[in-house]
């Protein structure tokens, strides 16, 4: 949204996990469909988010039974786009990079790829101030939450910061005394919610060190060494 709003440009955005549905034929129309309805837009940005729901290999590098029409529908799309001459802009979001059919990630496709880590401090800091900005809060050091917060995604902080208010809330209803958001609120919140990127972190550790034979991992594995995780 934020590279459309850039651009001047509508925004449209399809979940791929959506689109594959059990009817056969219904998600090369639902494609067909995103991609006239972006070009009678244009400009317009395209976002198809879950890629690896379409683009997901079996153990024989092959598309998943009943995925073939709808990536072959895509890629003719992609094409189009390439050679179209502009208006339309296409991005896709995966947590499993290594999951997308190379087919897609050909030259004039989607050949461009951008590593999307978990927060730094700053903007982990500017998360919570976002969260917490038009909720009663007392007591709260947002910096030093943020240092404590390493490796939580932005969904994460969210739902720190949200479990923390349900506290304060669930107490202030107790006592019969409305109380704002405070330190002990987080305490707790913090021992409940832990990171959800380990998992990730794990497996792309496995992929970066031991499955990068043409480089695209290259700058992930400059991260987990600078973590010390390679």
């Amino acid at each position: 949204r934020a590279v459309a709003g850039e651009l001047g440009a509508r925004f449209l955005a399809l979940t791929l996990a959506d689109a594959l549905d059990m009817w056969v034929g219904s998600a090369d129309r639902n494609l067909r469909e995103v991609f006239a309805e972006a070009r009678r837009a244009a400009p317009c940005v395209v976002f198809l988010d879950e890629i690896d729901a379409l683009g997901h290999t079996n153990k024989r590098g092959k598309p998943r039974a009943g995925h073939r029409g709808a990536l072959n529908q895509l890629l003719s799309e992609l094409d189009s786009v390439h050679q179209g001459g502009g208006g339309v802009v296409v991005l896709a979001a995966t947590n499993h990079p290594w999951d997308v059919d190379p087919a897609l990630r050909r030259p004039g496709r989607l050949d461009r790829m951008l590593l999307v880590l978990p927060p730094d401090l700053p903007a982990r800091e500017a998360i919570l101030h976002h969260h917490l900005r038009e909720r009663p809060v007392s007591g709260v050091h947002v910096r030093d939450l943020a240092k404590r917060t390493e490796d939580y995604s932005g969904a994460d902080l969210a739902h720190l910061c949200e479990t923390a208010a349900e506290r304060a809330q669930l107490d202030s209803a107790r006592s019969g005394k409305a109380r704002p958001i405070g330190s002990r609120d987080f305490e707790a919140a913090l021992a409940d919610v832990r990171p959800s990127t380990g998992a990730w972190l794990s497996v792309a550790r496995n992929v970066a060190v031991f499955g990068n034979g043409d480089g695209s991992y290259d700058e992930l594995h400059r991260y987990l060494k600078r973590r010390r995780m390679a």
